[in-house]
């Protein structure tokens, strides 16, 4: 079964939203324990039923025709009184009137006018003491005016008091709770993140670059956080298999290189003593054409092994030198070759064989598919560039990356090796340059572009 890729995501904002969730179920299930202790251990139970009483006495406390304090028979004090079997209030006022029902425990019996100046009390005892009833004073405001009550447990509360509770405790601490730990998950976290990874950013710089010229390259571990190690071993381990296969394919094509050079002298060898007609000379080019291949082969496998070699040069001086070795070449193939220079001394550091031989690759690609006619036009730049030029068909805009690929033929029917552009770009790329294909009204243009020595 094929998993879906997942695309690329925030590890930071991820985080901040878990963490949010994370925070909120933990403080929602802590208000919850804490409700459900209370309400199991009797203490809820207790709160909410001393709130029933005192809300039915705000309209059962009248004045009576004396002035003092009076009771009427409101259903929500006869409804406490039969559901409450040993129901017991104080109840006085400011003036001194009081009113008592029941039978109140005597310690608050006696306690008198002492807590006026208190607006609202939980009466009860130590932690340890002997067991006695708890009670609960409020000044409220009643249909007799203000009254202060004291009672213990009343009728059990409905259910919406204690679903109105525990909203009062979520608006009143777990939302403030959770705003603030909210505004510190959101500012810390892609700051510890940033931190804690921030070794990645090394690795990544490492990463970058590895490529073809940098055999033996890994990625460093040891600033980075244990959980990323496996991965960065896993790619240290991936990049041990690629060299390893790397090297193998190198032994590969310059063992087999050398192993068709003798054969192919001793098969040249061979059809020169053959008679003079055209299938020797056919076999004669092919072989030619052997040769060539596995010398490109064999130049393949010298850049790779010869990189120490760079030394200061004039980039004139050795187009010129191209240019004169190939002029037979270039004439006999129905060509004239012409060599411009914009300044001398152009002054370059590289290879002196290996930028010999990818100036003489490209002007042999222009005898090869010039077109048999116009001129060949070596000029070098003072940008250190080598343009080569002839006027022959051209190459097309969608062949033009193509055709430095190992190989690669613009026409099934190319006698060319396929190595010739392939080892340009490669010879270029070892010299920190380029090659390409302009664009021209005329024929093909080939630019070699060198960079500037360093000082």
């Amino acid at each position: 079964m094929i998993r879906p890729v997942p695309s690329s995501y925030s590890l930071k904002w991820r985080l901040v939203r878990r963490l949010l969730a994370l925070q909120a179920a933990l403080l929602s299930l802590l208000v919850l324990l804490i409700v459900g202790a209370l309400y199991l251990g009797g203490h809820l139970f207790n709160f909410e039923s001393e709130d029933v009483t005192i809300d039915a006495l705000k309209t059962a406390v009248v004045r009576g025709t004396d002035g003092g304090l009076a009771l009427q028979a409101t259903p929500e004090l006869e409804r406490l009184r039969s559901t409450v079997p040993d129901l017991w209030f104080i109840v006085r006022d400011r003036q001194g009137h009081k009113l008592t029902e029941g039978a109140p425990p005597p310690h608050f019996a006696r306690m008198g006018n002492g807590l006026d100046d208190v607006g609202n009390a939980r009466l009860g005892w130590n932690l340890g003491d002997p067991p006695r009833a708890n009670a609960q004073m409020r000044w409220i405001a009643s249909a007799a005016g203000e009254i202060q009550v004291v009672t213990g447990p009343g009728a059990e509360a409905p259910l919406g008091w204690l679903i109105q509770a525990v909203l009062i405790v979520f608006a009143s601490f777990v939302l403030p709770a959770l705003a603030v730990m909210a505004l510190a998950t959101v500012v810390g976290t892609p700051t510890v993140v940033s931190r804690a990874l921030g070794g990645l950013e090394a690795v990544a710089g490492e990463a970058e670059q590895i490529d073809l010229d940098r055999q033996g390259a890994r990625l460093t571990a040891t600033f980075t956080p244990s959980e990323v190690t496996p991965l960065v071993d896993a790619v240290n381990r991936a990049l041990q298999r690629l060299d390893e296969g790397h090297a193998r394919r190198k032994r590969f094509l310059a063992d087999a290189a050398h192993e068709l050079r003798t054969p192919i002298a001793i098969l040249q060898t061979r059809l020169e003593t053959l008679e003079d007609t055209p299938q020797r000379v056919r076999l004669l080019e092919d072989v030619a054409r052997l040769a060539v291949m596995a010398e490109q082969l064999l130049d393949l496998q010298r850049l790779e092994r010869d990189r120490e070699v760079f030394v200061a040069l004039d980039l004139v001086a050795l187009g010129r030198r191209v240019a004169v070795d190939l002029a037979p070449l270039a004439i006999a193939g129905g060509y004239e070759l012409a060599f411009e220079a914009e300044a001398e001394p152009v002054d370059v550091f590289g290879d002196r064989a290996a930028l010999e031989r990818a100036l003489a690759n490209l002007v042999q690609n222009a005898i090869q598919h010039g077109g048999r006619r116009g001129t060949i036009t070596i000029r070098v730049g003072h940008e250190r560039t080598v343009d080569v030029t002839d006027e022959g068909s051209g190459i097309p805009a969608e062949e033009r990356e193509r055709i430095f690929e190992p190989f690669s033929r613009m026409a099934p029917r190319d006698r060319g090796a396929g190595l010739g552009l392939h080892l340009v770009q490669e010879i270029a790329r070892l010299h920190g340059g380029s090659v390409a294909v302009l664009d021209r009204s005329l024929g093909a243009c080939f630019r070699l572009s060198l960079p500037r020595p360093a000082c």
